[in-house]
């Protein structure tokens, strides 16, 4: 059983899915997309946060991809004006959801439709596994 067979078996709505990553790595590009196909999508701004696990803590996603890009990326991107440590530091402040996640996704050499392609697969094929409690595993 899939991700999405859980959630169409079950009666409940599709899987709520977190995206968490850097500035400039495609969560809001995503989540537009993914929220267009019917998916219930929430961008966690992980990136800004001191609290490790604000990602759950908040949200508590059935699935956390984490979609990553590298620093020059990120610039070509959004411009963003930040250094290198800044995006470090951003990094740093992911370390507990990208340990976490589900799927993880470097998209510096992937088009948009790529991501969203590897996010349909994964949602398409990932075992759908849930605890007693009804629960993310």
């Amino acid at each position: 059983m899939t991700i999405n067979d859980r959630y169409e078996t079950s009666h409940q709505d599709k899987p709520l899915i977190g995206l968490v990553g850097p500035c400039g790595a495609g969560k809001s590009t995503l989540a537009a997309r993914l929220r267009a196909r019917g998916y219930r999508v929430k961008h966690i701004a992980q990136e800004h946060s001191f609290v490790q696990d604000m990602w759950k803590r908040l949200v508590n996603p059935d699935v956390l991809i984490f979609l990553d890009a590298s620093y020059a990326v990120t610039n070509a991107r959004r411009q963003l004006g930040w250094s290198e440590a800044d995006y470090q530091e951003q990094h740093r402040r992911l370390a507990h959801a990208r340990q976490h996640a589900d799927l993880y996704v470097f998209t510096d050499a992937l088009s948009v439709d790529e991501v969203e392609q590897q996010i349909l697969a994964f949602l398409e094929t990932a075992p759908g596994e849930q605890d007693q409690a009804g629960g993310r595993v």
